[in-house]
């Protein structure tokens, strides 16, 4: 009866000593939880690129960690970039989740080892990306480029781009916006073939034989959550993005576009300065345009 007792004394003091850290342990890591709101933003510095007047690029995206809550943080104390000027194009409304290349920063050729950092603070918590010229980090200003004959990237023109909105509006009243656009139509289409199905993260579907679920199953499909607006204009894709203004703001495409034009309707839950950035590519070159709207 001894031999039994002088096992289970150590055995006891060591799960006494390991209890707390192994129930510890055995818990849910936050870190793997999936926030709709409450969260902050993490900015990311998304890589550098060669200009052709010899100077560089900076890219710059952020993570929104919130699955649902739009946020916004204005130019200032709590969303700005060093050195230099604070206000260097930085998006002041943020969309869930990750985006990537959202906006640069060109440095001259001679930057050498000097840092862009951009901050963003959401509560009390900062979150910083820091972009240098490190070797490791250059990347092709538009990859699609490099996957084409250099000389299919030669003969190439950009696409033409034409924003036709209202300046001003109000609350509740939408606004349509219209880009226009034209191609070279090079480079040639490849052909495709059928589309795999969509990924769809599973809804938890009760089976007719099967047992009750309980009402509070979280269900979260990824192609709900709000993001920027994409239309195909013959071969050409074109992106509606917020950039700044508060949340709330969302841009609907009309149907398939007509002719060359894409169409979305704009509506606006707050008043304020909103700024869109509206692309067209035809995969090896992208054009740009801003347009700024004020709501009232």
């Amino acid at each position: 009866m001894v031999r039994p007792l002088r096992w289970t004394i150590p055995a006891l003091g060591l799960a006494l000593l390991l209890g707390p850290a192994a129930r510890t342990d055995a818990q849910a890591d936050p870190q793997n939880f999936l926030f709709n709101s409450g969260q902050n933003i993490q900015p990311f510095f998304d890589g550098w690129s060669h200009n052709p007047d010899g100077s560089f690029e900076f890219y710059f995206g952020y993570l929104n960690r919130n699955y649902v809550e739009e946020l916004q943080v204005a130019v200032g104390p709590n969303n700005y970039l060093t050195p230099d000027d604070q206000n260097r194009g930085q998006p002041t409304y943020f969309y869930p989740r990750r985006h990537t290349r959202v906006f640069s920063v060109t440095v001259p050729s001679d930057w050498g080892d000097r840092e862009v950092v951009w901050q963003v603070t959401v509560g009390d918590e900062p979150q910083r990306a820091v972009g240098w010229l490190q070797p490791e980090w250059e990347i092709f200003a538009n990859a699609a480029a490099s996957r084409l004959a250099p000389e299919v990237v030669e003969a190439n023109q950009a696409p033409s781009l034409a924003i036709n909105a209202p300046s001003t509006g109000s609350v509740g009243s939408p606004l349509t916006l219209t880009a226009m656009v034209s191609d070279d139509g090079l480079p040639e289409p490849r052909p495709r073939g059928p589309r795999a199905p969509r990924n769809v993260l599973p809804a938890f579907a009760r089976q007719p034989d099967g047992p009750t679920l309980p009402v509070n199953v979280p269900q979260l499909q990824g192609n709900r959550r709000h993001g920027p607006t994409r239309t195909r204009v013959e071969r050409i894709n074109v992106t509606w993005m917020q950039m700044r203004g508060p949340a709330g703001a969302r841009l609907e495409a009309e149907g398939e576009p007509q002719g060359n034009v894409s169409t979305v309707t704009a509506s606006f839950q707050r008043a304020g300065e909103y700024v869109f950035r509206v692309r067209a590519s035809d995969g090896p070159t992208t054009v740009t345009e801003d347009l700024s709207i004020t709501i009232r």
